[in-house]
């Protein structure tokens, strides 16, 4: 029995295509996974394989190379050794088809087969099971195991596999996407998290986003946070700044030399505030949150910890007060204690922008002499409204941030 070669949808959407050409001639025998023909879908122009093996027979009235075919028309057929197949496609299929795949099942052939000679059609039998129970559905594996996802019935498919056996795309022909058909537990929406997908979405409504990028030395930085760990651990300084202490402080800093990149958007003005409170994002158990740390300008490094430490416990218990997470006027959210180099942050309304922290990475750097020293360094994301700052703005605050951190002395002063 001839196996027709069908249009395969490439996508969920897909209802035509537009042929290309054949890869293959007239009486050329095709194996299982070779190149057939040429398709130009919605997407792009792609090689389509043959899902089967047989002797290629292209009717005298088969597509030719610009014809808008539809999904699961026949374009031709392949053929068992000295089978026939229909001089033309006048009665072309209407089964629907799905997207190209490797095949899941194996072409028959028998064991005194000569090299190089087209394996004859051998049909596979039904198998029976114990006298007097129903016939076993032959199917291949793949196919099986969707049917079940999918929750079709194998007895009302129409097999397009050697010998009558049901394939893959003849369960995936049959499936209308639906997916309320699939497994899935359901989670409930807290409210923080429906908060949480507000306020991202107002931010990306109302905002211009441009994120830029700045590798950076951290060295100094981290020698510096081990000094003040030994004081702490010596008992000259109450607590231990973490190196998210010294990001905020510095980042106070940099934002004082550049107060733009405080400003909000208003109605026809911009707006400067009067003091620096800067957000930190916490990760919670719950999702989210970004406590304020207040004038980080005017602050010590170790009031910055104390508020760090208090805000950061308090996130984590549920007990931060809606004053705690007010007033911010710039949000550094880091994730390089999670290993992630560098992202996308996400402005938090109404601020316009946000810094986003990166791994601390040793690395070898290359020296001015043609020498390799050992380096830590991480890379800055800075997103900004760029309706409040142009891009030139934004990159001098990075190159000022980044000169802090390299030189930390400087910005602690």
């Amino acid at each position: 029995m001839p196996i027709d070669i069908q249009l395969p949808r490439l996508g969920w959407s897909m209802e035509e295509g537009k042929f290309l050409a054949w890869l293959k001639n007239h009486g050329d025998y095709i194996k299982e996974g070779e190149p057939l023909f040429t398709l130009e879908s919605d997407k792009a122009a792609q090689e389509v394989e043959s899902i089967d093996s047989g002797i290629l027979a292209i009717p005298t009235d088969g597509p030719k190379a610009g014809q808008i075919i539809k999904v699961g028309e026949v374009l031709g057929y392949l053929l068992a050794k000295d089978e026939e197949a229909p001089a033309t496609l006048s009665g072309r299929s209407k089964v629907c088809a799905t997207r190209p795949s490797q095949a899941d099942d194996q072409f028959i052939g028998t064991a005194s087969q000569q090299s190089g000679d087209p394996a004859p059609y051998q049909p596979s039998a039904t198998i029976l099971r114990q006298s007097g129970e129903s016939p076993v559905i032959p199917a291949s594996p793949r196919a099986r195991r969707a049917a079940k996802d999918l929750h079709i019935d194998l007895s009302t498919l129409q097999p397009s596999g050697r010998g009558g056996r049901i394939r893959e795309r003849d369960v995936l022909a049959a499936a209308t996407y639906d997916p309320s058909k699939i497994e899935m537990q359901s989670i409930p929406l807290t409210p923080m998290r429906r908060t949480i997908a507000a306020r991202l979405t107002h931010s990306r409504a109302t905002t211009v986003p441009v994120t830029i990028t700045c590798r950076c030395d951290a060295t100094a930085l981290l020698a510096f946070r081990q000094e003040l760990k030994s004081k702490a651990e010596k008992g000259h300084l109450p607590v231990i700044p973490t190196v998210n202490d010294l990001f905020v402080k510095l980042t106070g800093s940099a934002l004082r030399r550049h107060p733009m990149l405080s400003a909000t958007w208003g109605e026809d003005q911009l707006l400067l505030p009067k003091r620096m409170h800067l957000g930190i994002a916490v990760d919670t158990q719950d999702g989210l949150l970004v406590p304020v740390i207040r004038d980080v300008a005017n602050s010590t490094l170790t009031d910055i910890a104390v508020q760090s430490l208090r805000l950061i416990a308090a996130a984590r218990a549920g007990k931060l007060s809606a004053a705690d997470m007010q007033g911010a006027c710039f949000t550094l959210s880091n994730l390089g204690t999670l290993g992630v180099e560098a992202f996308t942050p996400v402005i938090n309304p109404p601020e316009s922008a946000i810094l986003g922290i990166g791994a601390i990475l040793r690395e070898a750097v290359p020296q001015e002499d043609g020498t390799y020293s050992a380096r830590h360094r991480l890379t800055f994301s800075l997103t900004f409204d760029h309706r409040v700052n142009d891009g030139a703005a934004a990159a001098r605050f990075l190159q000022t941030l980044r000169h802090l951190i390299e030189h930390p002395l400087i910005g602690l002063v």
